[in-house]
């Protein structure tokens, strides 16, 4: 039986100040969702999650409404709310799409990047395989969403930065339970992506990259369940 909305100790982040509380609320609990502190199929109890926050039940409600309409959150009839638990063909067509998005951006990035943006990737590849030698999945999955957003930005394409982010978060939420099994191989492959986009070799970094994303799919999909 799933636990509820019981959470690990110091996993609840701290709401900002600023900002309409129900927006903050969306965010904390996104990021909860996001990183699986609340694991796929999870029951989320409004009270609970008030009491977590340290706010009303209002804004709760509220922000699980809204995750709801956006696909994180199933609400039951009579049951409630639930962490949504994504099928593999959800996982497998985003993680597809990405796989596109991103290549793309490696190309960009090669034919854009400058010393000092090469600089900034490897230090954040530093930062990551650091991460990993302390098996600390969730500093891994952040360093690598850190890393690819980089990636993107010196692609210097608004528009495709801007499809990048909607999916953003799905690609973290669908990383995080094959990041530990991906290991060091991903880092390895982030630092190949890293010497073409500083040869400024585009064709190379773009069949990296999608090399590099395809690896993450097919983990995916044969993960343990």
């Amino acid at each position: 039986m799933l636990p509820t909305t019981g959470l690990p100790q110091g996993a609840v982040p701290k709401l900002e100040r600023p900002g309409p509380l129900r927006d903050r609320v969306y965010e904390a609990l996104l990021e909860l969702i996001t990183t699986r502190a609340l694991q796929p199929g999870q029951h989320l109890v409004e009270s609970e999650l008030a009491g977590h926050l340290g706010v009303s039940r209002q804004p709760v409600r509220e922000a699980l409404q809204r995750l709801s309409t956006e696909g994180w959150v199933d609400l039951r009839p009579a049951q409630g709310a639930f962490v949504h638990e994504p099928t593999d063909e959800e996982a497998d067509q985003l993680l597809s799409v990405r796989t596109l998005l991103e290549a793309e951006a490696a190309r960009l990035a090669a034919a854009n990047a400058g010393a000092d943006a090469v600089a900034a990737l490897e230090k954040l590849c530093d930062e990551g395989e650091k991460a990993v030698d302390a098996d600390d999945v969730d500093g891994a999955v952040a360093m690598n969403a850190r890393l690819h957003a980089k990636v993107m930005e010196l692609a210097g394409n608004t528009v495709l930065a801007a499809l990048a982010a909607q999916v953003d978060r799905r690609v973290r939420w669908y990383y995080t339970p094959v990041a530990r099994q991906r290991g060091h191989r991903s880092w390895i492959e982030h630092r190949e992506l890293i010497a073409a986009i500083a040869d400024r070799d585009e064709e190379r970094a773009t069949a990296v990259m999608r090399a590099h994303t395809e690896h993450t799919r097919k983990m995916y999909r044969e993960r343990e369940k």
